[in-house]
Parts: structure tokens; sequence; C-alpha cells
């Protein structure tokens, strides 16, 4: 029991940090990221470049991946999902539009970083063998303790920042927010540009672990929707719980459910359409929206 809450929590501080990054962008702008999984993956590869080719320090390789993704977010909200929120009144234009910078940055990740699973060493070398009820290698808990605190920085960030403020406010309602003097195209752009950072430090993390491959992109982006409709969408303290019951979700059925094949997410997607039919707004999101 010790071992499945262990690797439950290891795996929903690194879910919760990747759903931040999704619904900051969904709150913010009512924008499906649809790309969100492949910022992942290219903050991965970034880290990757950095740590195992250049031989740079892991840190220095994680700062590099946050601002690449932070540059690129900002860029992508400005010169493509700000044209066409502006020029068109239909959801389903950025959608689209989402749907096809995720192609495109599959195509941009094949082409520089080729289509073969890369990683890292390890940060940390050992293992926590806590009278055989844990089991843990010592760089999965710094990562998860490195993730924990990302997510605590981010929640103080919002908080009790102007910026975070501002955005919070954007978030509750567009319109008021504007009318009160918030500058909504600068804090959309900055909003988009900490999701997409969030998005790359998770991916600048995991490369030490699991590695990045160009395949990760769509089942990541995946997983990020499932954690938002569990907790419910907009609401960053239900994008963090769905972060945790998803990662916790998937330790039991890993261990339950092993002798009867991979069908733990089978399990899980069986449970998320009973529960969203019976609750469909998430857990802490409202009826209305």
């Amino acid at each position: 029991m010790e071992q499945i809450l262990a690797n439950g929590l290891y795996l929903g501080a690194q879910y919760a940090l990747i759903a931040l990054g999704l619904t900051l962008i969904f709150s913010l702008m009512n924008v499906l990221n649809f790309a969100h999984g492949q910022m992942y993956v290219f903050g991965g590869f970034v880290t990757y470049t950095v740590v195992a080719q250049l031989g740079l320090p892991f840190v220095v390789g994680l700062f590099v991946s946050a601002m690449t993704l932070a540059v690129m977010g900002a860029f992508i909200e400005k010169f493509l999902f700000r044209p066409v929120i502006k020029k068109s009144t239909r959801e389903e234009s950025t959608m689209l539009l989402a749907a096809g910078i995720a192609f495109f940055l599959d195509a941009v990740i094949l082409l520089i970083f080729g289509e073969k699973q890369r990683g890292v060493p390890k940060i940390i070398d050992g293992v926590l063998n806590w009278d055989f009820r844990i089991i843990m290698p010592y760089d999965r808990i710094l990562i998860g303790c490195l993730a924990v605190a990302m997510i605590i920085a981010f929640i103080l960030f919002m908080q009790y920042s102007k910026t975070g403020r501002a955005m919070r406010a954007l978030a509750q309602d567009r319109v008021a927010a504007q009318l009160m003097g918030v500058e909504v195209d600068r804090y959309s752009m900055i909003g988009f540009a900490l999701g997409a950072m969030l998005a790359g430090l998770v991916g600048g993390l995991l490369v030490t672990i699991t590695g990045v491959n160009l395949g990760m992109g769509g089942p990541t982006s995946i997983k990020a929707f499932l954690m938002i409709m569990i907790g419910g969408a907009g609401v960053i303290s239900g994008a963090i719980a769905g972060g945790f019951i998803l990662g916790m979700m998937e330790s039991i059925g890993l261990t339950a459910l092993s002798s009867y094949g991979d069908i733990t997410y089978l399990v899980i997607f069986a449970t998320l359409m009973v529960f969203l039919a019976i609750r469909p707004q998430g857990l802490m999101g409202k009826p209305w929206g």
C-alpha cells in the first residue's frame, strides 16, 4: 500500500504540473491547446540537447527549456491565436489552429531531433529502500519534490503577484477585467507563455526518468485533458486535484490489474465516462461554466 501511495504521489506531481499549464491557457483564452503535449516533448528534447550534447549542468538545461518554451508560447499566442480569436467568432477555429500547431511541432521535432528515444544520465544515483515497503530511486524522489515545489511556486505567483492577480481577474471575467484597466492582450500572452513554460519544465524534468520521443506528444495531451476534465476545466485547484487523482488511479491500476494485461487505461477511461455522466463539470467546476 505504501508503494502504491508513493508511486501515485510521484506521478500525480508530474501530471498536476502538466495540467496546470493547459488549464491556465484555457481559463485565460478559452482555448483547448491540443499542442500542449508536443510542447512537453519539445522541452524534453531541449533539455536533452543542452545536457547530453552540450555537456552543461541539468539545471542549465531545465532553465533553457523553460525559456525556450516561454518564448515559443508567447509567439504562438501573439501571431497565431490572437489574430484568429479577434477575426473569428467560432470556437472551432482555435481548436483547428491548436491541432495544426500540434502537427507542425511534431514535424519540427522530427526534423530537428529525429524520432528516436532520447534521455540524459541520472542526475542522482541510489535507491531508497524503506523496510521494503517503499522502494524508490532517489532521482524520482528529487524530480517529484521539484515538481511539487514548482506547483507551490506557481500557486504563490498566481495568488500574490500583480501579474498573477491580473490573470486571475482575466480568467474570471474578461470584459470586466478589461474595463478595470487590465491589458488583455499582454496578460493573455504572458499566460500562454507561462502555460507553455510549465509544459517545457515537465518535459525537462522527465527526460531524466522516462526519456522523450516523438510519439509522446499525443498521449501526454490526452492525459492533460483527462486531468482537467476530472478537476474541472479552467479551475487551477481542479487541475492539481485531477493530476493527483489520475496519478493515484494509474498507480493503483498498474498494481492491481497487472495480472490482467495492459488494461489500466481502459478501466480509467470507463470510470471517467461514468463520472462525467454524473458530474460533467468535474469535481471543482461549476454547472454554468
